[in-house]
């Protein structure tokens, strides 16, 4: 069964989430830091979720080129 470029997109980028969002990656981070008044930790983790969804929506719209 052969994958198009687009399905092979989104399993890299499944996996790269799965690699990113995974407990010992996440618990390198300094929970006790803030960055702009904000803790470093749910911001950054927001800011990753947000990309994920983003790369993905990006992924999806341009599937057919």
């Amino acid at each position: 069964m052969t994958r198009t470029r687009s399905q092979q997109r989104l399993i890299a980028l499944f996996f790269a989430a799965l690699m990113a969002l995974n407990y010992p990656l996440l618990s390198l981070w300094n929970p006790q830091a803030m960055v702009f008044g904000l803790p470093l930790f749910p911001t950054a983790l927001f800011g990753l979720w947000a990309a994920l969804i983003a790369s993905m929506a990006w992924l999806l719209e341009h599937a057919g080129d």
